[in-house]
């Protein structure tokens, strides 16, 4: 089993702005660090190198990143030991807060989760909380393979 994981963030500024310039100028670094991490599998991308053009809402300030790693601490190793730390710490001066902005889940090994897919574990892990569908770092499940 692989874990999957989407995030979401809302910009508090049109992402061409110059308040955000230094968050949308990073992202293919940070991007490519991630593709360059141990346990890293797949993300998201389409033909932009910032991937801010991929739409799953209405809002065009809502940017999304979805990806899919070996396990939850090859993604927390990301996360937490690479630059993707520091703009972490800043996303207050970037972003408006959002209570339910990631999810995690668990997906056979070379499934590719859809645009669609993700949207679902959000929404559920937004009305029931977490479970072994849909769960977060704080409440994580272990992976059970399909039967």
């Amino acid at each position: 089993m692989q874990l999957a994981q989407l995030n979401i963030a809302k910009a508090k500024y049109p992402l061409d702005s110059p308040e955000i310039k230094e968050f949308i100028a990073n992202l293919d670094r940070v991007n490519g660090i991630a593709e360059q991490s141990k346990g890293f599998i797949w993300r998201l991308k389409d033909e932009s190198p910032d991937t801010t053009d991929i739409q799953l809402f209405d809002d065009p300030r809502i940017i999304v990143n979805m990806s899919v790693w070996q396990s939850i601490e090859s993604l927390k190793g990301f996360m937490f030991k690479t630059l993707h730390r520091d703009f972490m710490r800043r996303k207050s001066e970037w972003f408006e807060r959002i209570d339910n902005n990631l999810v995690l889940w668990w997906v056979e090994d070379g499934h590719t989760p859809t645009q669609v897919e993700a949207l679902e574990r959000l929404r559920y892990l937004s009305r029931h909380g977490a479970s072994r569908y849909a769960f977060t770092f704080k409440q994580s499940f272990e992976a059970v393979a399909a039967k």
